[in-house]
């Protein structure tokens, strides 16, 4: 018995080391969704020149790994419906992925305000008590930074019950329920965002490195790096903690240091850890919510955040697939006189990506923001407008989506008009009858409080009467601006200006 045994071992060694050669990243998984009318690329590893095969629905695909042990199938498109069973076999092991959906798949990415949990946000116990979707499916990618590329990631498709519901991205969810309920297909949502992350972490490093737009931030980087000390930060951390401790633990303890070469900062970091295993994967497209980590570089903004769109589209391989993202919300005290202000400057940089860029959007929320707080609750309203841009352009619904729009301005005498488009059905005031958020400026650059009033569905008047030759306005020109003007069906106006003078952040490339 003992000499069978021994006989058997290697037999079942060898039959459980080819099993775990056949391997599959984490994105595909029991209760996955798949793009409908797409072809989706399913992908994994194996032994190198092995034989596999992938059959679902009747169809199947059969190809050699390569000299890696990498192979890839293309599947071709599969009705809405399901749930399906993948089965994916070898030469010595095979495996079956069950309840599988095929539906709408969408990117929820970003940093913290599109990382923020259902459990945190407005009526957060309704929303969660109610969260049975069994047809939407839900999936998280943890955070991950590194400069080395990963191929897979510890994480599992769920279905959206109140368990799962409650720590993921609440307006991924809110987004991803309207879409559920307007469709009635089934909705596949991948939750990649990271709190306080850098538009750089999302790109590729040798992207930034061949832009020479990029060459003082990436030269700032190589020096970080070639001298950053995390060893030394955490001692010294433990010396003052220690301090504090032998002190009567008096104020609040020192801080530990976060360490800057795996942050979400650092060049490609995130791409690599957090991006990269998910690339490829089938979906219909991305909701954004980013830019107050770039917000003292906003400037910088007006190319680096079209880059990182058309990075990703080239990498996916999907062709320019919708991206639709969140302006910067109003944030910090409201001020009384007209300023400088950066957020202002990068809300006006995510706008220009609209006239960069085909097939991405823009919802405004300068309405819904806290200014005692960089993380507002109602993140039911964003996802609204979020939505609105994809039931219009993606699945031809008939609805307004758009934000009103600055277009072009008349000066006569000392009152300017302007022209607005997307305005929906006419321009509309919150509140009171008067616009509020307009200020004006004559040569001198000096901005002051404007009166203003609508004079058509489409056309604005301003004036001031201490200003009798003005050359330029703005509006809702502030971090958190008192402004009231939308479209009859409730889209906010889009803070703009008129002028092209320096702002702020100008010239600045680097923290």
């Amino acid at each position: 018995m003992r000499q069978f045994l021994l006989t058997l071992l290697p037999l079942l060694l060898s039959i459980t080391l080819n099993a775990q050669s056949l391997k599959m990243p984490s994105i595909f998984g029991d209760h996955m969704v798949l793009q409908r009318d797409h072809v989706n690329p399913v992908w994994g590893w194996a032994e190198p020149g092995e034989t596999i095969t992938v059959e679902i629905d009747g169809q199947a695909h059969q190809l050699e790994a390569d000299e890696t042990g990498y192979w890839k199938v293309f599947l071709q498109p599969i009705p809405v419906g399901g749930p399906y069973e993948m089965q994916i076999a070898s030469e010595h092991s095979q495996f079956i992925i069950r309840d599988i959906l095929v539906g709408e798949v969408w990117i929820c990415s970003g940093q913290s305000n599109m990382a923020w949990p259902v459990a945190v946000t407005n009526h957060a116990e309704l929303e969660i008590q109610s969260a049975h979707y069994p047809e939407i499916r839900l999936i998280s990618v943890p955070q991950v930074g590194t400069q080395e590329i990963q191929n897979d990631f510890n994480g599992a498709w769920s279905h959206c019950t109140p368990t799962t519901v409650k720590n993921f991205s609440a307006i991924g969810y809110f987004f991803g329920r309207r879409l559920h309920k307007t469709l009635d297909v089934p909705i596949g949502l991948i939750d990649n965002a990271w709190g306080g992350s850098a538009a750089e972490a999302w790109i590729p490093r040798e992207v930034l490195d061949s832009d020479p737009r990029y060459k003082d931030l990436m030269d700032w980087w190589r020096e970080q790096e070639s001298s950053y000390d995390f060893d030394k930060l955490m001692e010294d951390w433990e010396g003052e903690l220690q301090t504090w401790k032998d002190g009567g633990q008096q104020g609040d303890a020192p801080r530990s240091p976060r360490n800057l070469m795996t942050g979400n900062h650092r060049p490609a970091n995130i791409y690599n850890g957090v991006l990269n295993p998910t690339i490829g994967y089938g979906m219909k497209g991305v909701i954004w919510y980013q830019g107050e980590s770039n917000a003292g570089r906003s400037y910088q903004y007006r190319d680096l955040f079209p880059l990182m769109i058309e990075t990703w589209r080239e990498k996916w391989g999907q062709g320019n697939f919708p991206f639709y993202y969140v302006q910067l919300a109003d944030f910090l005290a409201e001020t009384d006189e007209p300023g400088e202000s950066g957020w202002a400057e990068l809300r006006e940089a995510q706008t220009m990506t609209m006239d960069k860029l085909g097939n991405v959007g823009e919802a405004v929320i300068i309405d819904v923001g806290e200014g005692r707080d960089i993380h507002p609750r109602d993140k039911q309203t964003v996802a609204n407008r979020l939505v609105r841009w994809a039931l219009a352009r993606d699945y031809q619904i008939d609805m307004d989506y758009r934000s009103p729009r600055f277009q072009s301005m008349e000066i006569e005498g000392n009152k300017v008009t302007l022209t607005f488009n997307h305005v929906g059905s006419t321009l509309y005031t919150f509140d009171v009858d008067e616009p509020r958020g307009f200020t004006i400026a004559s040569d001198d650059k000096k901005f002051i409080k404007a009166q203003a009033k609508i004079v058509d569905d489409n056309k604005i008047e301003v004036w001031s009467d201490q200003i009798g030759s003005p050359v330029a306005v703005r509006y809702a020109w502030a971090n958190n601006p008192k402004c009231n003007v939308y479209s009859r069906e409730g889209l906010p106006l889009t803070p703009f200006r008129t002028d092209t003078w320096d702002g702020t952040t100008k010239g600045v490339e680097h923290n």
